[in-house]
């Protein structure tokens, strides 16, 4: 009898133990769940996202070199999980885990917002040669080793051409050290090669437009889902049909970061929004009411789910962007000490600037940001791994995972919500 009893714990103990594994394991996708991945590689953004319908969309494909000492000195994050991959390689490895597993496994769009390194990749001495003559970084070695059926941009021609020889030659360009206009120019070798061998389609992204990133595969069971264009190169969205207007002029050039392309997913009662590098702090700290974030916070409106811009970097999240867009929960896609800036992160926990709850989750929290952030990383849910927003079916409600970065296998370590969507 004694011997039953402690056989009858037993088995009941690993049940138990089976109970809050399997409780502990990221749910798979399944149809009408859109899920929302923000990768961590430690070298710069990357989002994939899984529509209602299995249509899948990567948001940038950061790839900060190696030669760069800052890359590797403490002020920046190290490479994730490890460095027996680039950081691109370590995308297509996240992406192959979490794909629809009744499709193959591509990409059916590629949006790249602006053409910094830590968004795109970047050119330098020990990249490796692809067939096609191009160098393996960013988005250029995503593309090679897991087909993009669709590439879309900010194009090459507005404000300045790109293209352009004289351009090119402008000492801004000549003497940037990280070499945008070199990965540039492998960039576009990679969307020749691609569209000649694979049949890969590059378009500029179109302000305004609702349906040019669209469902692929069963978009009549999701008509409560869409994609809005809101900005890309100054050009923004005035919230009627797909009138716009233009911040720049042709020949101004305000930087990269400005001319971010900038979207809005919306399905049924949530919507979620990110906008690459934009900012919205003038030199002396205050909001400037020129800016993109500006210009863009009335057509966004209130959202559920909001990426930082700019990582969170001290000139972005301006009061009347953060009053308006409002999120419950933002997420901080993260590689350097320089994110969050302090005042970044005592704006967008305000209850002065919107009233309510609000939960943050960071892709990676340095230590010299611990240091200097002190007691308000209380604030923050989560300051490290993989952080996946996952939709419910029809749009109601959703949850935040946070993955482990550190393995290969990207555990389950927390989870929250459900949230209501709003």
């Amino acid at each position: 009898m004694i011997f039953k009893k402690k056989y009858k714990l037993l088995l009941c103990g690993f049940l138990s133990s089976l109970l809050l594994f399997s409780q502990e394991e990221f749910p798979s996708w399944e149809e009408g769940v859109m899920e929302i991945h923000h990768i961590n590689t430690g070298r710069g953004d990357a989002c994939f996202v899984i529509m209602p319908d299995g249509t899948t969309l990567l948001i940038d494909a950061g790839d900060t070199s190696e030669t760069h000492p800052r890359t590797l000195s403490a002020r920046n994050e190290v490479l994730k999980p490890n460095n027996t991959k680039s950081a691109p390689e370590w995308i297509v490895d996240y992406i192959r885990q979490f794909a629809p597993k009744s499709k193959p496994v591509n990409l059916d769009y590629a949006l790249i917002t602006h053409y910094h390194d830590d968004h795109f990749g970047e050119a330098d001495s020990v990249r490796t040669l692809a067939p096609g003559g191009y160098q393996l970084t960013g988005i250029m070695e995503v593309g090679t080793l897991m087909p993009i059926k669709t590439l879309i941009d900010r194009g090459s021609e507005f404000p300045i051409n790109l293209k352009d020889k004289k351009v090119q030659s402008q000492e801004r360009f000549i003497n940037d050290s990280y070499k945008m206009m070199a990965t540039l120019r492998e960039y576009w070798k990679f969307i020749d090669f691609q569209n000649k061998t694979n049949g890969l389609v590059h378009e500029t992204l179109k302000a305004g437009e609702k349906y040019q990133i669209q469902l692929l595969y069963a978009p009549e069971n999701y008509p409560e889902f869409h994609i809005q264009n809101v900005a890309v190169n100054g050009q923004i969205w005035t919230g009627e049909k797909n009138f716009t207007f233009d911040l720049f002029k042709e020949g101004d050039y305000p930087g990269e970061n400005p001319l971010s392309t900038c979207i809005k997913i919306t399905y049924g009662k949530f919507d979620y929004f990110t906008g690459g590098d934009v900012n919205g702090i003038d030199e002396l700290g205050g909001t400037n009411f020129n800016s993109l974030e500006s210009n863009i916070a009335p057509v966004v409106g209130a959202v559920d789910v909001a990426a930082l811009n700019h990582h969170g970097n001290r000139d972005s999240q301006n009061a009347y962007y953060v009053r308006t867009i409002r999120p419950r929960v933002w997420v901080q896609q993260n590689w350097s000490s320089d994110h969050p800036g302090d005042d970044v992160l005592r704006r967008i926990l305000s209850e002065k600037i919107y009233p309510g709850e609000r939960d943050v989750f960071s892709t990676t929290m340095l230590q010299a940001n611990r240091d200097v952030i002190g007691g308000k990383l209380d604030q923050y849910k989560s300051q490290n791994g993989h952080v996946v927003v996952r939709v419910e079916k029809g749009g109601d409600a959703y949850k935040v995972f946070v993955l482990n970065d550190t393995t290969q296998t990207r555990e389950l370590l927390k989870q929250f919500g459900p949230y209501e969507s709003r």
